[in-house]
């Protein structure tokens, strides 16, 4: 990969006995959104972390455009925004008085645009102590992009918003990637990397397991396809096909699993004609990132 926003080589992190992170390796290209998923305790966090200069690796080579975080803070600050998982600002503060704070501490104008498309604009003057949850979840994230940092760090971003302020953000995040800048986003929503990810690495206990793009990765494992029919008779009930790997009945749908979807489909509909039955639905899925996921954390799970 040419000239990385991102490199992370041999990262490793122990707590004692516990390694948080063992032997870590992935590069994030620049102007792409990276997911990075795993499950609570898989060592997401402590990996941003370490990027972001909080915490001192054990082993590993860390750059972010370039700049050593351990040893290039100073640096590392006016090229990097961070939207941390949990955090605190001054309670008394308003949004107005931590948009100016941030926009000094970066040497850059305050951008008021950014609270308008997170639907701030109208609470400037409102205390920090006075927001809701997702409302502070849009000032770190406003904060974060302040000053048009070149790489963004996005921990668990979505959790706590509403409907509207996700769309908002995500409508935002593409606005960047627009304009360049490199987006690494950790988090639980499987949906959301699938939909925002152009590739995402998989970490489990310490270490990562998959990297690739979303359809890629849920190309690889056991690949089943998700096809879901409903007919008026339920014909469909004790149907059977050598390519079938597993199926099972849903209220009133037959639910199949196979890696062979389009002779499946055919014997399928070629069954409802003989049994004079009429099809009411049928779907077919490929399979999902949050599958993949469940399934590479259950062999995970039984190789301990």
């Amino acid at each position: 990969m040419a000239d990385p926003a991102i490199e992370v080589h041999g990262l490793s992190k122990r707590y004692g006995d516990h390694a948080a992170l063992d032997q870590v390796d992935f590069s994030v290209r620049r102007g792409e959104i990276f997911g990075l998923l795993g499950p609570n305790g898989a060592g997401k966090t402590t990996t941003l972390e370490c990027l972001e200069g909080l915490r001192l690796p054990d082993a590993g080579r860390l750059r972010v455009m370039g700049i050593d975080p351990t040893r290039e803070r100073h640096k590392l600050r006016q090229v990097m925004g961070v939207q941390l998982q949990t955090g605190s600002l001054p309670a008394y503060f308003t949004i107005r008085e931590m948009i100016r704070l941030f926009s000094a501490y970066h040497e850059v104008n305050p951008d008021w645009a950014v609270t308008e498309r997170l639907g701030l604009g109208n609470l400037l003057n409102t205390q920090y102590q006075a927001l809701s949850t997702g409302q502070k979840r849009r000032l770190s994230l406003a904060l974060a992009t302040l000053h048009q940092p070149a790489v963004l760090l996005l921990d668990e971003p979505t959790a706590g918003l509403d409907v509207g302020a996700r769309i908002a953000l995500h409508e935002l995040m593409r606005e960047l990637r627009a304009q360049g800048t490199t987006i690494l986003l950790s988090t639980h929503d499987m949906a959301e990397a699938e939909t925002m990810a152009d590739r995402v690495a998989i970490l489990l206990q310490g270490r990562i397991v998959a990297v690739g793009t979303p359809r890629e990765l849920t190309a690889t494992g056991a690949g089943l396809t998700k096809v879901t029919v409903r007919t008026i008779n339920n014909s469909l009930r004790a149907f059977t096909h050598p390519q079938i790997r597993q199926s099972q009945q849903q209220d009133e749908y037959a639910v199949f699993y196979t890696t062979e979807p389009g002779p499946v489909v055919t014997a399928i509909m070629h069954h409802i004609q003989t049994e004079a039955d009429e099809l009411v639905d049928l779907r077919v899925e490929r399979p999902s990132l949050e599958e993949r996921f469940l399934e590479l954390t259950r062999t995970a799970a039984s190789d301990v």
